[in-house]
């Protein structure tokens, strides 16, 4: 009796295990089969990122490609974005556009070159530095016209550009000229005092500390920045009326830096016709065919997001050098 109770009792517990057995080899296999599926999951996002970043890659480099297998073999009108902000950092800059120029210059089936501009302005010294370009291009290529082609607005570093061109077209409602120079910061000297806080500042050098924002203002520093900002805009109004020549209607605000709509700037002579891309490239030049020579950013630069040079800009920011904006 005791034995077939001990075999009762060893068989319940047989049973017993074998149940915990199949329920853990159960969960075990369902835990590989998840790992598996998010594994699959995984690649496969993985995989399409991959080809996500290969089609941008190869999008941002087709024009690139497309002018060095010659695959632009009858004549065109070269585009050259002239858009944003003109800085050193930034796409619009005077080493891209320059080279997008040269570019277009040393192609045999370029027949015009377009500056298709859209830029509230930028650098003073960016803005020279195409400038002078331009009339290098127009003095050894005198037959390959450069024209200024506005969609929104050309204003101020954007307009000393464009005046160096042939010609500018606007459509009747963009905005054009802001003939000036500005230099912006802040001022906190009020706000520290009523925080009770306290600037200590030591230098070398009488001026070193100019237009400092913590400090309070001085006469001879603004009256000497003053003069600085008269130079830079004598320099923008003698390129101006270089590039524009008699067709300038000059007016005593000419050079206050007001802007004006497309239809006031062409009664003005500060543009000359109206025209987009298309027309320019197809009725002015005679080549319809439009190419884009514009150089763009290192694409590294533009995943990364120029971090760096977004922080030093930040920084930067409490006091603005002079700016054609």
């Amino acid at each position: 009796m005791e034995n077939q109770h001990d075999n009762s009792i060893k068989t319940e517990i047989t049973r017993e295990s074998g149940w915990e057995r199949d329920v853990i080899e159960k969960l075990a296999l369902a835990s590989i089969t998840e790992q598996t599926r998010a594994r699959r999951w995984s690649v496969f996002f993985k995989s399409l990122m991959f080809l996500y970043l290969i089609a941008l890659f190869g999008v941002a480099m087709y024009p690139t490609i497309k002018k060095d297998m010659g695959g632009d073999s009858k004549d065109h009108t070269a585009v050259i974005d002239v858009v944003g902000i003109i800085a050193e950092d930034k796409d619009a800059n005077a080493a891209n556009i320059i080279e997008s120029l040269r570019d277009a210059v040393k192609d045999k089936h370029t027949k015009g070159i377009i500056l298709h501009s859209n830029s509230p302005g930028g650098s003073p010294v960016q803005s020279a530095y195409v400038y002078e370009e331009i009339r290098k291009i127009k003095k050894e290529h005198p037959k390959l016209p450069v024209y200024a082609v506005v969609s929104d607005i050309c204003a101020s570093g954007c307009y000393y550009i464009a005046s160096a061109s042939d010609k500018i077209f606007v459509n009747q409602s963009s905005l054009i000229g802001s003939i000036g120079v500005l230099m912006d910061g802040f001022g906190y000297v009020d706000i520290m005092q009523k925080l009770g806080i306290e600037r200590r500042l030591l230098t070398a050098g009488a001026h070193k500390a100019m237009l400092d924002p913590f400090s309070p203002p001085k006469t001879e520093d603004n009256q000497y920045m003053q003069g600085l900002l008269d130079q830079v805009h004598q320099q923008f109004i003698d390129a101006v009326k270089a590039g524009r020549g008699d067709r300038l209607k000059e007016t005593p605000d000419m050079f206050s830096g007001l802007v004006w709509t497309g239809e006031a700037g062409v009664k003005l002579g500060v543009a000359d016709s109206f025209g987009n891309d298309d027309y320019v490239a197809k009725d002015v030049i005679g080549a319809e065919t439009l190419v884009d020579f514009t150089q763009q950013g290192r694409l590294i630069d533009k995943l990364a997001g120029k971090l760096g040079a977004s922080f030093g800009q930040a920084i930067g920011s409490f006091m603005q050098g002079p700016s054609f904006r």
